[in-house]
């Protein structure tokens, strides 16, 4: 997206973005603040959403902080609360909190897994569940929304990357969640959409090679490249676009595509397990092939 400091594509807008205090989530809450959005900044640590809100009024922007896990609904519906009590309406959920417990499969224990999946999927419903009864509410109430969802996947969840069981199946879940949201709250003018971004962060700057941080000076691994899609799926320019999923690297931004049904054969019968042998196999054999950990085949 090309820079274009006049434009301020969020002006007005009320935005509640959880994670916001640090990595993406401040790089995405900064972007948004800086193109005219109300920013409530969600992060479970004190310190990060206060220092971002803080930074963004300093500046002449406009900002409140939010402390708390919100994979807690309780939190949830507080994050909600307070951009209305803040601002008087919310027209944007950016979900960006996650966290990693990264093992193999076989070494992976419970508790790492039921963490994972409650910050990761169960922190993206919670907040999403929140704002749609809101959403749904104005709408009954005759109010015109046009509100957006934005969601927060990983290539992990699209593809695969062994060693993140518990991450992958989360993000997944992000996924199907963010596409079913999409159709549901449709009828009151939300769209909902996610992105699988590639970034160094605090969870993933240790696996990226130092070379390639600096490709003639730029850094496509920096967070600042995700914001400005952020900005924009959370501006009206973006009314028409839902239920897609994107993934952002560097300059570089991409569709996901779905998955669809591929070959079929159909005998109008029950199968008889014995028979099945050559017609899976032709099948499969004609069927596109699992992609890589970059999504390609």
């Amino acid at each position: 997206m090309t820079e274009n400091p006049g434009k301020r594509l969020c002006e007005g807008r009320v935005v509640a973005i959880t994670g916001g205090g640090r990595g993406i989530g401040r790089a995405e809450t900064i972007e948004l603040a800086r193109h005219g959005a109300h920013v409530v900044v969600n992060n479970r640590s004190p310190d990060p959403a206060h220092e971002v809100a803080g930074m963004i009024r300093a500046s002449g922007g406009s900002a409140v902080a939010h402390v708390g896990d919100v994979s807690d609904m309780a939190v949830a519906a507080g994050l909600i609360e307070l951009a209305l009590t803040s601002f008087g309406r919310l027209d944007v959920l950016v979900n960006n909190a996650g966290i990693v417990r990264d093992r193999m499969l076989v070494n992976l224990p419970e508790e790492d897994w039921d963490e994972v999946v409650r910050v990761n999927l169960k922190g993206t419903y919670t907040t999403l569940s929140q704002a749609a009864r809101y959403w749904r509410r104005m709408a009954k109430e005759g109010t015109p929304v046009a509100a957006a969802v934005i969601n927060t996947t990983s290539n992990a969840g699209l593809f695969r990357n062994p060693g993140q069981a518990n991450y992958a199946a989360a993000k997944a879940g992000v996924t199907s969640l963010t596409v079913n949201a999409a159709y549901e709250l449709a009828q009151y003018g939300v769209t909902a959409n996610a992105l699988a971004p590639a970034a160094a962060t605090d969870m993933s700057a240790h696996v990226i090679d130092p070379a390639k941080r600096n490709v003639d000076g730029f850094d496509p691994f920096a967070v600042e490249n995700v914001a400005p899609l952020v900005a924009w799926l959370a501006s009206m320019e973006a009314r028409d676009i839902t239920g897609r999923v994107f993934e952002v690297k560097g300059g570089r931004i991409a569709v996901v595509e779905p998955w669809r049904i591929g070959p079929e054969h159909d005998i109008g019968r029950k199968w008889d397990a014995a028979d099945m042998g050559p017609t899976v196999t032709d099948l499969v054999g004609r069927a596109r092939g699992n992609v890589d950990v970059l999504g390609r085949e």
